[in-house]
């Protein structure tokens, strides 16, 4: 787990403006849901037999009331339960996103910690293809907010449970006639998920798995009609895409279509945002049944590729700076400064140096040296010869001419905003 400090803390609020910003264009609320919940939530949401649930998640026991609780290692769970108690669906679909950590104790690597944070989106109650394209659209347009390239979009669908269950035989089947050809871990899983075979990162069983059974072919009608529609659409609003007919997903509550955005420029865990459709997982814990649809971003990983393709992201810097020679012109001057940052200026005050005396200020030399630093665009001055004078002198620091002018005072609002050019 890790510290975010600034200034890299002003990257992850540049990208939430952008997420929130985003998410009204498409009218997406935001949901905030516990860090903790039960542990059962997860373990009937997820699957018993996940790498999530098996290995990863950090669970424990309530010392007051016994009571099995977990840090969440994802947030679908939570959402669906938080809809489900309040019976938010009561009115209609919603469609809703969130921001947060996730917990899972796995191998730390790069853009993954055990303590990551997901940026996610959920359409409860709609059960339509145009629904799942929507989803993906979003995401797209948040690449193309962030400038982020080199993003490609696989796609899939997982059929329904009786198609899924078929394919799920033909699946052990193949695989039982090659078991000396699985690892320990595709053997465990072979009679309790079989489908989560396909997703091995073992190079030495990439062969066997490119070979088994598709789902695909095990569709049926219905299953083949939602598919072929959301990929209509995708056509039409110019998403390129792949199918990837072995892209399963890590949680067992999806079905139809499922989708990643996947970079080869992260190593081998390339998928930076990943979802799909999941229309069983509110009956599932208890609630009454409604179709859903979502995604979630790792945000670490978004950012660690918006680095590494050189982002266009510009650290933010204060407008002015505050230069206050004298000590005893503290009060006129930080009263300035508030009417200034009430007209929307950012404004930062230079603050007495550690070890100075209790009326020290600092020499005007290192002043204006902490001024150049901030990346203010101007230097407010307020001297003694000003100050009598019911003014300010403001220095510019950008222009390689350093012109300074005098402002009023008492007619700060008159020449505040000029401060933003």
């Amino acid at each position: 787990m890790n510290d975010i400090l600034p200034p890299e803390s002003a990257r992850w609020e540049w990208l939430e403006g952008k997420v929130r910003g985003l998410m009204a264009r498409y009218a997406y609320q935001n949901i905030r849901t516990p860090i903790v919940e039960p542990t059962p939530l997860f373990v009937r949401s997820l699957g018993e037999v996940t790498d999530i649930v098996e290995k990863e998640m950090y669970s424990f026991e309530d010392k007051l009331n016994g009571e099995a609780l977990t840090l969440r290692p994802e947030n679908t769970a939570g959402v669906v339960r938080a809809v489900t108690e309040h019976n938010l669906l009561y009115e209609g679909g919603k469609r809703l996103y969130y921001m947060g950590p996730m917990f899972r104790h796995e191998k730390p690597q790069r853009g993954r910690y055990r303590q990551f944070h997901q940026i996610g989106a959920e359409a409860l109650g709609f059960p339509g293809a145009e629904i799942d394209a929507e989803m993906i659209l979003l995401a797209q347009d948040l690449w193309f907010e962030l400038g982020l390239k080199d993003v490609r979009l696989e796609l899939n669908s997982l059929g329904q449970p009786d198609e899924r269950k078929l394919h799920r035989a033909a699946l052990i089947a193949y695989f039982e006639l090659n078991n000396d050809a699985l690892d320990e871990d595709s053997k465990r899983r072979l009679h309790t998920n079989p489908l989560r075979i396909l997703d091995t990162k073992n190079p030495q069983m990439q062969g066997l798995v490119n070979a088994a059974p598709q789902l695909i072919n095990f569709l049926g009608e219905t299953s083949l009609q939602h598919f072929t529609a959301v990929q209509s659409i995708l056509t039409a609003n110019g998403i390129a895409y792949q199918i990837n007919p072995r892209l399963v997903r890590g949680m067992d509550y999806y079905n139809l279509t499922v989708f990643e955005f996947v970079t080869e420029k992260l190593g081998s865990q390339g998928t930076i945002c990943g979802g799909g459709r999941f229309d069983y997982l509110i009956e599932q814990i208890g609630g009454k049944a409604a179709p859903a649809v979502g995604w979630a971003l790792g945000v670490e990983r978004v950012l660690e590729l918006l680095k590494e393709q050189g982002d266009a992201f510009v650290m933010p810097v204060p407008d002015v700076y505050a230069i206050t020679p004298d000590y005893a012109a503290l009060p006129l001057a930080t009263r300035t400064l508030q009417t200034l940052r009430r007209q929307g200026i950012k404004v930062q005050m230079h603050g007495r140096p550690t070890g100075s005396d209790a009326t020290g200020m600092g020499s005007m030399k290192s002043q204006f040296k902490k001024a150049d630093a901030s990346g203010a665009r101007y230097a407010l001055i307020f001297g003694a010869d000003e100050l009598a004078n019911q003014q300010v002198a403001v220095k510019s620091l950008r222009d390689g001419q350093g012109a300074q002018t005098l402002q009023s005072l008492v007619a700060i609002e008159t020449w505040a905003q000029s401060l933003l050019t």
